[in-house]
Protein backbone atom coordinates (compact mmCIF):
# COMPACT_ATOMS: atom_id res chain seq x y z
CA UNK A 1 0.00 0.00 0.00
CA UNK A 2 1.22 3.50 -0.86
CA UNK A 3 1.97 5.16 2.49
CA UNK A 4 1.19 8.59 0.95
CA UNK A 5 -2.44 7.50 0.55
CA UNK A 6 -2.64 6.66 4.26
CA UNK A 7 -1.09 9.97 5.29
CA UNK A 8 -3.49 11.85 3.05
CA UNK A 9 -6.47 10.00 4.51
CA UNK A 10 -5.37 10.84 8.07
CA UNK A 11 -4.80 14.49 7.15
CA UNK A 12 -8.28 14.85 5.66
CA UNK A 13 -9.75 13.10 8.71
CA UNK A 14 -7.86 15.44 11.08
CA UNK A 15 -8.68 18.68 9.27
CA UNK A 16 -12.16 17.78 7.97
CA UNK A 17 -11.29 19.35 4.65
CA UNK A 18 -9.64 18.39 1.37
CA UNK A 19 -8.45 21.99 1.00
CA UNK A 20 -6.82 22.13 4.44
CA UNK A 21 -5.25 18.71 3.91
CA UNK A 22 -3.74 19.85 0.61
CA UNK A 23 -2.21 22.91 2.30
CA UNK A 24 -0.66 20.82 5.08
CA UNK A 25 0.66 18.20 2.67
CA UNK A 26 1.91 20.81 0.14
CA UNK A 27 0.06 19.17 -2.75
CA UNK A 28 -2.89 20.27 -4.87
CA UNK A 29 -6.48 19.65 -3.85
CA UNK A 30 -6.92 17.47 -6.93
CA UNK A 31 -3.99 15.30 -5.76
CA UNK A 32 -5.69 14.83 -2.38
CA UNK A 33 -8.98 13.91 -4.10
CA UNK A 34 -7.20 11.43 -6.34
CA UNK A 35 -5.44 9.74 -3.42
CA UNK A 36 -8.66 9.39 -1.43
CA UNK A 37 -10.43 8.03 -4.52
CA UNK A 38 -7.71 5.40 -4.93
CA UNK A 39 -8.07 4.38 -1.29
CA UNK A 40 -11.85 4.14 -1.58
CA UNK A 41 -11.52 2.10 -4.76
CA UNK A 42 -9.13 -0.31 -3.07
CA UNK A 43 -11.33 -0.69 0.02
CA UNK A 44 -14.58 -0.78 -1.90
CA UNK A 45 -16.26 1.72 0.44
CA UNK A 46 -16.58 5.52 0.60
CA UNK A 47 -14.44 6.91 3.41
CA UNK A 48 -15.75 10.48 3.48
CA UNK A 49 -19.04 12.26 2.98
CA UNK A 50 -18.27 15.36 0.91
CA UNK A 51 -20.18 18.61 1.31
CA UNK A 52 -19.65 22.37 1.07
CA UNK A 53 -18.83 22.31 4.77
CA UNK A 54 -15.95 19.90 4.25
CA UNK A 55 -15.38 16.16 4.54
CA UNK A 56 -16.76 13.93 7.29
CA UNK A 57 -15.77 10.33 7.95
CA UNK A 58 -18.31 7.67 7.00
CA UNK A 59 -18.75 4.62 9.28
CA UNK A 60 -16.30 2.79 7.02
CA UNK A 61 -13.90 5.75 7.29
CA UNK A 62 -14.03 5.70 11.09
CA UNK A 63 -13.33 1.97 11.06
CA UNK A 64 -10.43 2.37 8.66
CA UNK A 65 -8.91 5.23 10.71
CA UNK A 66 -7.81 2.78 13.43
CA UNK A 67 -6.00 0.63 10.90
CA UNK A 68 -4.52 3.66 9.15
CA UNK A 69 -2.91 4.84 12.38
CA UNK A 70 -1.51 1.36 12.99
CA UNK A 71 -0.12 1.17 9.46
CA UNK A 72 1.61 4.54 9.80
CA UNK A 73 3.04 3.57 13.19
CA UNK A 74 4.43 0.26 11.86
CA UNK A 75 5.88 2.03 8.82
CA UNK A 76 7.58 4.68 10.97
CA UNK A 77 9.01 2.06 13.32
CA UNK A 78 10.38 0.11 10.39
CA UNK A 79 11.74 3.19 8.62
CA UNK A 80 13.50 4.46 11.74
CA UNK A 81 14.93 1.09 12.73
CA UNK A 82 16.12 0.18 9.23
CA UNK A 83 17.65 3.64 8.93
CA UNK A 84 19.73 3.37 12.11
CA UNK A 85 23.35 4.14 11.11
CA UNK A 86 26.19 1.69 11.74
CA UNK A 87 27.45 1.87 15.29
CA UNK A 88 24.02 2.69 16.74
CA UNK A 89 21.59 0.19 18.20
CA UNK A 90 18.39 2.17 18.78
CA UNK A 91 16.56 5.17 17.38
CA UNK A 92 14.52 8.01 18.88
CA UNK A 93 12.68 10.81 17.10
CA UNK A 94 11.76 13.96 19.06
CA UNK A 95 9.88 17.11 18.08
CA UNK A 96 9.58 20.59 19.57
CA UNK A 97 8.35 24.08 18.84
CA UNK A 98 11.01 26.50 17.63
CA UNK A 99 11.21 28.40 20.93
CA UNK A 100 11.91 25.21 22.85
CA UNK A 101 14.94 24.04 20.87
CA UNK A 102 17.51 26.66 21.94
CA UNK A 103 18.71 26.28 25.54
CA UNK A 104 16.36 23.31 26.13
CA UNK A 105 15.94 20.87 23.24
CA UNK A 106 19.56 21.04 22.10
CA UNK A 107 20.84 20.54 25.64
CA UNK A 108 18.45 17.61 26.01
CA UNK A 109 19.88 15.93 22.92
CA UNK A 110 23.43 16.49 24.18
CA UNK A 111 22.60 14.85 27.49
CA UNK A 112 20.81 11.87 25.91
CA UNK A 113 23.72 11.22 23.55
CA UNK A 114 26.17 11.41 26.46
CA UNK A 115 24.09 8.99 28.54
CA UNK A 116 23.29 6.57 25.67
CA UNK A 117 26.01 6.87 22.99
CA UNK A 118 24.43 4.19 20.78
CA UNK A 119 21.11 6.07 20.52
CA UNK A 120 20.44 7.58 17.10
CA UNK A 121 18.31 10.75 17.44
CA UNK A 122 16.19 12.53 14.84
CA UNK A 123 14.88 16.05 15.60
CA UNK A 124 11.71 17.56 14.13
CA UNK A 125 10.42 21.16 14.20
CA UNK A 126 6.77 22.21 14.11
CA UNK A 127 3.80 23.94 15.63
CA UNK A 128 1.79 22.01 18.25
CA UNK A 129 -0.74 20.58 15.78
CA UNK A 130 2.03 19.22 13.54
CA UNK A 131 3.95 17.70 16.46
CA UNK A 132 0.75 16.17 17.86
CA UNK A 133 0.02 14.61 14.47
CA UNK A 134 3.56 13.23 14.35
CA UNK A 135 3.12 11.79 17.85
CA UNK A 136 -0.16 10.09 16.98
CA UNK A 137 1.30 8.64 13.79
CA UNK A 138 4.54 7.54 15.48
CA UNK A 139 6.76 9.86 13.43
CA UNK A 140 8.10 11.17 16.75
CA UNK A 141 8.04 9.47 20.15
CA UNK A 142 8.44 12.54 22.38
CA UNK A 143 7.33 16.13 21.81
CA UNK A 144 8.01 19.41 23.63
CA UNK A 145 5.37 22.13 23.41
CA UNK A 146 3.47 24.82 25.25
CA UNK A 147 -0.11 23.74 24.45
CA UNK A 148 -0.47 19.94 24.34
CA UNK A 149 -3.60 18.03 23.42
CA UNK A 150 -4.43 14.70 25.03
CA UNK A 151 -4.77 11.73 22.70
CA UNK A 152 -5.13 7.98 23.34
CA UNK A 153 -1.72 6.36 23.62
CA UNK A 154 -0.02 9.60 24.71
CA UNK A 155 0.95 10.92 28.15
CA UNK A 156 1.61 14.58 29.01
CA UNK A 157 4.07 15.68 31.69
CA UNK A 158 4.96 19.18 32.80
CA UNK A 159 8.66 19.85 32.20
CA UNK A 160 9.05 23.32 33.67
CA UNK A 161 7.49 26.75 34.08
CA UNK A 162 8.82 29.04 31.38
CA UNK A 163 9.23 32.61 32.68
CA UNK A 164 8.42 35.24 30.06
CA UNK A 165 10.01 38.56 31.04
CA UNK A 166 9.90 42.01 29.48
CA UNK A 167 13.30 42.86 28.01
CA UNK A 168 14.54 45.82 25.97
CA UNK A 169 17.59 46.53 23.84
CA UNK A 170 18.37 49.60 25.97
CA UNK A 171 18.16 50.29 29.74
CA UNK A 172 14.48 51.26 29.80
CA UNK A 173 11.98 51.96 32.52
CA UNK A 174 8.52 50.42 32.28
CA UNK A 175 6.84 53.69 31.29
CA UNK A 176 9.35 54.19 28.44
CA UNK A 177 8.77 51.07 26.33
CA UNK A 178 5.29 51.66 24.85
CA UNK A 179 6.51 53.46 21.73
CA UNK A 180 9.00 50.70 20.91
CA UNK A 181 7.07 47.68 22.17
CA UNK A 182 6.71 44.57 20.03
CA UNK A 183 3.84 42.26 20.93
CA UNK A 184 4.87 38.59 20.81
CA UNK A 185 1.82 36.32 20.64
CA UNK A 186 2.47 33.61 23.20
CA UNK A 187 -1.03 32.12 22.97
CA UNK A 188 -4.58 32.85 24.18
CA UNK A 189 -3.80 32.91 27.92
CA UNK A 190 -0.97 35.38 27.48
CA UNK A 191 -3.01 37.55 25.10
CA UNK A 192 -5.92 37.68 27.55
CA UNK A 193 -3.79 38.47 30.61
CA UNK A 194 -1.79 41.04 28.64
CA UNK A 195 -4.94 42.85 27.50
CA UNK A 196 -6.32 43.02 31.04
CA UNK A 197 -3.18 44.00 32.94
CA UNK A 198 -1.10 45.90 30.40
CA UNK A 199 -3.61 48.07 28.51
CA UNK A 200 -0.92 50.66 27.80
CA UNK A 201 0.89 48.07 25.63
CA UNK A 202 -2.07 46.58 23.76
CA UNK A 203 -1.69 48.58 20.53
CA UNK A 204 1.99 48.34 19.62
CA UNK A 205 1.55 48.34 15.86
CA UNK A 206 3.66 45.20 15.45
CA UNK A 207 2.72 41.65 16.43
CA UNK A 208 4.93 38.58 16.04
CA UNK A 209 4.02 34.92 16.40
CA UNK A 210 7.66 33.89 16.34
CA UNK A 211 8.26 32.98 19.98
CA UNK A 212 11.88 33.20 21.06
CA UNK A 213 12.91 34.08 17.50
CA UNK A 214 11.60 37.58 18.22
CA UNK A 215 14.69 38.11 20.37
CA UNK A 216 16.79 38.39 17.20
CA UNK A 217 14.53 41.21 16.02
CA UNK A 218 14.71 43.03 19.37
CA UNK A 219 18.49 42.72 19.60
CA UNK A 220 19.01 44.58 16.31
CA UNK A 221 16.58 47.42 17.05
CA UNK A 222 15.48 49.93 19.66
CA UNK A 223 12.68 47.64 20.85
CA UNK A 224 11.21 45.68 23.76
CA UNK A 225 9.17 42.47 24.06
CA UNK A 226 8.22 39.57 26.33
CA UNK A 227 10.80 36.81 25.87
CA UNK A 228 11.79 33.58 27.68
CA UNK A 229 14.17 34.20 30.57
CA UNK A 230 16.17 31.02 29.86
CA UNK A 231 16.66 32.06 26.22
CA UNK A 232 17.79 35.65 26.81
CA UNK A 233 19.93 35.16 29.92
CA UNK A 234 23.13 35.16 27.85
CA UNK A 235 22.06 38.44 26.22
CA UNK A 236 21.32 39.92 29.64
CA UNK A 237 24.73 38.79 30.91
CA UNK A 238 26.47 40.34 27.89
CA UNK A 239 24.55 43.62 28.18
CA UNK A 240 22.87 43.24 24.78
CA UNK A 241 19.43 43.10 26.42
CA UNK A 242 18.12 44.67 29.62
CA UNK A 243 15.31 43.67 31.97
CA UNK A 244 12.55 46.27 32.33
CA UNK A 245 12.03 47.04 36.04
CA UNK A 246 8.53 46.65 37.54
CA UNK A 247 7.25 44.65 34.53
CA UNK A 248 5.21 41.57 35.53
CA UNK A 249 6.38 38.11 34.46
CA UNK A 250 4.23 35.49 32.73
CA UNK A 251 4.64 31.82 33.79
CA UNK A 252 4.16 29.62 30.71
CA UNK A 253 4.30 25.86 31.29
CA UNK A 254 6.33 23.63 28.96
CA UNK A 255 5.04 20.09 28.45
CA UNK A 256 6.57 16.87 27.23
CA UNK A 257 4.27 14.45 25.38
CA UNK A 258 5.30 10.80 25.35
CA UNK A 259 4.12 7.85 23.31
CA UNK A 260 3.09 5.14 25.77
CA UNK A 261 4.80 2.45 23.67
CA UNK A 262 8.26 4.06 23.89
CA UNK A 263 10.92 1.51 24.85
CA UNK A 264 11.57 1.51 28.61
CA UNK A 265 15.34 2.09 28.46
CA UNK A 266 14.99 4.97 25.99
CA UNK A 267 12.24 6.50 28.11
CA UNK A 268 14.40 6.27 31.22
CA UNK A 269 17.33 7.94 29.47
CA UNK A 270 15.16 10.71 28.01
CA UNK A 271 13.41 11.38 31.33
CA UNK A 272 16.68 11.56 33.26
CA UNK A 273 18.16 13.90 30.66
CA UNK A 274 15.15 16.22 30.81
CA UNK A 275 15.33 16.31 34.59
CA UNK A 276 19.00 17.25 34.50
CA UNK A 277 18.43 19.99 31.92
CA UNK A 278 15.45 21.35 33.86
CA UNK A 279 17.66 21.88 36.91
CA UNK A 280 20.05 24.04 34.86
CA UNK A 281 17.19 26.02 33.32
CA UNK A 282 15.54 26.57 36.71
CA UNK A 283 18.82 28.01 37.98
CA UNK A 284 19.11 30.34 34.97
CA UNK A 285 15.53 31.53 35.32
CA UNK A 286 15.88 32.05 39.07
CA UNK A 287 18.92 34.23 38.45
CA UNK A 288 16.99 36.35 35.94
CA UNK A 289 13.99 36.76 38.26
CA UNK A 290 16.29 37.65 41.15
CA UNK A 291 17.90 40.35 38.99
CA UNK A 292 14.48 41.68 37.99
CA UNK A 293 13.44 41.89 41.65
CA UNK A 294 16.62 43.74 42.51
CA UNK A 295 15.86 46.30 39.77
CA UNK A 296 12.15 46.68 40.60
CA UNK A 297 10.41 48.90 43.10
CA UNK A 298 10.08 47.27 46.55
CA UNK A 299 12.10 44.34 45.14
CA UNK A 300 8.99 42.43 44.10
CA UNK A 301 7.77 41.08 40.77
CA UNK A 302 4.10 40.67 39.90
CA UNK A 303 2.65 37.80 37.90
CA UNK A 304 0.97 38.56 34.59
CA UNK A 305 -2.09 36.33 34.73
CA UNK A 306 -5.47 35.69 36.33
CA UNK A 307 -4.20 35.85 39.90
CA UNK A 308 -1.90 38.81 39.54
CA UNK A 309 0.11 37.42 42.47
CA UNK A 310 3.66 38.32 43.36
CA UNK A 311 6.43 35.96 42.29
CA UNK A 312 8.00 33.91 45.07
CA UNK A 313 11.31 35.18 46.44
Amino acid sequence: MDIALIRTFLEVAATGSFVNASERLFVTQSAVSLRIARLEEGLGKPLFTRSKAGAELTPAGREFERYALSLIKIWEEARQQVGVPDGYTKSLSVGAQYSLWPRLGFRWIDRMQADMPTLNIRAELGMPDRIMRFLVEGVVQIGLMYTPQLRPGLTARKVLEEELVLAASWPAQFDEVAADYVFVDWGPEFVHAHALQLPELTNPGLTMSLGAMAADYILARHAAAYLPARYIKRFLDSGELHLVPDAPVFPYPVWSIWRDDLEADIRQTAEAALLAIRSRIDADQSAVIAELKELSHDHTVDILGPSGDTADP
